[in-house]
């Protein structure tokens, strides 16, 4: 046990997808808890290093194109390479194709699932095989709405995001007995550039905010709590289990 039960000072954690919007989020409220973190991104990240570096942490950004497996093991290696050890991994990275049921396309089905569940998949086995051999961590896999409900013209997103929760489930069933927590956080309507388009629709917007019992679209510092908590002692008896910050959304 470290003094405080959400201290995070000396554990390493790679966030991925962490350039901007809850990635960054996330990164910066585990860097604030004393956590140094690895970026994973393929894009500029040199905001969210600037605000890591401002909550007092160090940071290094691996670039990585998440689409196929093929940087999982490097991701980890270059971790551990230039912040000298991996507690913490917290699977961020996702896109998102829309279209009718009965219009959706292989391609969007394959890239989708490939991303959000196939890769995350084996990032969290190379992980998992450090952690457990180097005596335990955190894993956090970042869920969806849609782990819980179907959704509308997004067959291939609900599919993994659902896979998501199950897998989530699955590795806690294997490495609790080892020291390994995995968990999940499903965050509700976030206000970042990927719902830009809903937020902009002036009809959807208050459909949205109506059904919210917050009354208000989330930001990705308010998942920062639940990532913290997650990845502590804390929440070192917490396994399989899906966290929802969504302002009350799934209680509506």
């Amino acid at each position: 046990m470290t003094a405080h039960p959400f201290d995070l000072s000396g554990k390493v954690a790679v966030v991925t997808g962490a350039n901007t919007g809850i990635g960054q989020g996330i990164a910066v409220a585990l860097a604030e808890a004393g956590a140094d973190i690895a970026l994973v991104t393929r894009s500029d990240a040199t905001e969210t290093a600037s605000l890591i570096e401002k909550a007092g942490s160090r940071s290094c950004v691996i670039k990585a194109d998440l689409s196929s497996t093929d940087p999982c093991e490097r991701i980890v290696e270059e971790t551990v390479s230039s912040l000298g050890r991996l507690d913490i991994l917290v699977n961020n990275a996702g896109i998102i194709r829309r279209n009718d049921a009965t219009d959706f396309t292989e391609d969007d089905w394959d890239a989708v699932m490939n991303t959000n569940l196939k890769v995350l998949f084996f990032l969290c086995q190379a992980a998992g095989k450090h952690m457990i051999s180097s005596g335990g961590g955190s894993i956090i896999n970042i869920a969806s709405m849609l782990t819980f409900q179907g959704g509308i013209r997004v067959a291939s997103y609900t599919a993994s995001k659902s896979g998501v929760g199950g897998l989530t489930k699955l590795l806690a069933n294997e490495w609790a007995s080892k020291n390994v927590t995995v968990n999940a956080i499903a965050p509700g309507y976030i206000a970042t550039n990927n719902t830009a388009a809903l937020q902009s629709d002036e009809a959807r917007n208050r459909q949205i905010l109506e059904r919210i019992p917050a009354g208000r679209w989330g930001a990705p510092s308010d998942l920062g709590g639940a990532a913290v908590f997650l990845a502590s002692d804390a929440a070192r008896y917490v396994q399989g289990h899906i966290l929802a910050v969504d302002g009350g959304w799934l209680a509506r």
